[in-house]
């Protein structure tokens, strides 16, 4: 149906400008919902999260052994771009996932590794150790969850890791000014 008339436009004309406002012809296709007919999708996102949450613990569980398992092929083979990728990638998913599924300590410790990857300027002079670390600390805040969260060490846990990672960092970077720059940014993983 086409329509006959063209509805005008409201014209205001001030001294340095005009506003113009067309007619809304969409009034007619815009309808409220019943109550009963009501859909918040925001409610239905939280409530499937609530019914997947007796899962995110083995899914942590198992992003755990991809980052140990990355790891065992980093001890095997050394660093390599496929070794440092699947570690870096493995580390990178943990610092994503684990504030959506309750283990934001986790994340930040994963945080901590991937700065070390991403900015460590030769990642076969890095301390065996440091990696280490951060693979055993989220390893320890998803195997210990309710109990090592709610006495605050994951946090603790978490922060000097990042410490100690940032302190080596800073040292391994004291030529490269614009690694540097970039290791002052604060964690962007959620805390506690």
């Amino acid at each position: 149906m086409v329509r006959d008339k063209q509805q005008a436009a409201m014209i205001q004309t001030f001294a340095d400008h005009a506003v113009i406002t067309p007619q809304n012809t969409l009034k007619h296709a815009i309808r409220t919902p019943r109550e009963r007919e009501f859909d918040d999708p925001v409610a239905r996102a939280e409530a499937a999260l609530a019914n997947l949450s007796g899962e995110f613990k083995s899914w942590m569980r198992t992003e755990c052994d991809r980052l140990a398992a990355a790891h065992a092929a980093v001890i095997a083979k050394g660093f390599t771009d496929a070794t440092r990728g699947e570690l870096f990638r493995a580390a990178h998913d943990i610092k994503g996932d684990a504030p959506t599924f309750g283990f934001p300590a986790a994340g930040a410790a994963a945080e901590s590794l991937c700065r070390i990857i991403e900015h460590a300027p030769d990642l076969d002079a890095l301390p065996s150790d440091l990696i280490q670390h951060h693979i055993d600390a989220v390893h320890a805040i998803v195997r210990e969850h309710n109990t090592i969260e709610k006495a605050g060490v994951a946090d603790e846990l978490s922060r000097r890791l990042r410490a100690v990672a940032d302190d080596y960092l800073k040292a391994a970077n004291k030529d490269r000014p614009e690694h540097l720059d970039a290791l002052v940014v604060p964690s962007i993983a959620p805390t506690i």
